[in-house]
């Protein structure tokens, strides 16, 4: 089973195949910004952002489903294109096809850290179910989480409230606290590493 097959993810959006996205076509313009970017200049990387933005962008929302992915990822191919201009050939072929090969990779990165991501949770959420505990234990491990919640205060507290207690959308939270979707995603991972990593320290203390 492929990573964006998962049935727990669901089905990936159509058209994602790698022979679904066409490499753009070799011309003289492209040939002279690939030159002006692997000698530095930042003025190529713009006039490369304004050309091929969109087609990455796209590319990526395509392959993704999601509008902040797509948007991150794009951020990520032109930083990549940058950083890894001195090793960029004119002559080797299109600058257009090279941006789209990165595209490629990092939409296969982001995938990756998806399904990590998804396993997890999972894996989290069976050591919770499997593991025996006394309804002591489980009710002392309850108040932990909420004074832990608590300690982490607001507004990230609140996020992981609503997502894992009034199991509420990552969409539904941006909108309803009127937040940007990417921090309430960082809120939501960076807090579970914070409940994780507390509950781990309390388990190991307790005899």
């Amino acid at each position: 089973m492929h990573v964006h097959d998962d049935p727990e993810l669901g089905p990936a959006p159509a058209d994602t195949r790698p022979e679904a996205l066409t490499d753009p076509p070799v011309d003289d313009d492209s040939a002279r910004l690939a030159a002006d970017l692997a000698a530095g200049s930042q003025d190529a990387l713009a006039a490369m952002y304004e050309r091929w933005g969109s087609l990455v962008h796209t590319i990526a929302y395509r392959a993704l489903g999601d509008r902040h992915d797509a948007e991150d990822v794009t951020q990520q191919v032109f930083v990549s294109a940058w950083h890894g201009r001195h090793s960029l050939r004119p002559e080797a072929g299109s600058l257009g096809a090279w941006l789209v090969g990165i595209t490629k990779h990092r939409i296969a990165d982001l995938r990756t850290q998806r399904y990590r991501a998804h396993r997890n949770l999972q894996a989290v959420a069976a050591e919770s179910v499997t593991r025996p505990t006394s309804v002591d234990d489980d009710l002392a491990e309850r108040l932990l989480i909420v004074h832990e919640l608590e300690r982490i205060g607001d507004p990230r507290a609140t996020v992981l409230r609503m997502a894992f207690i009034e199991d509420r959308s990552h969409d539904d939270i941006a909108r309803a606290l009127e937040l940007p979707l990417g921090t309430v995603k960082s809120h939501v991972r960076r807090g579970l590493t914070q409940l994780r990593r507390r509950l781990e320290e309390v388990r190991r203390a307790t005899p």
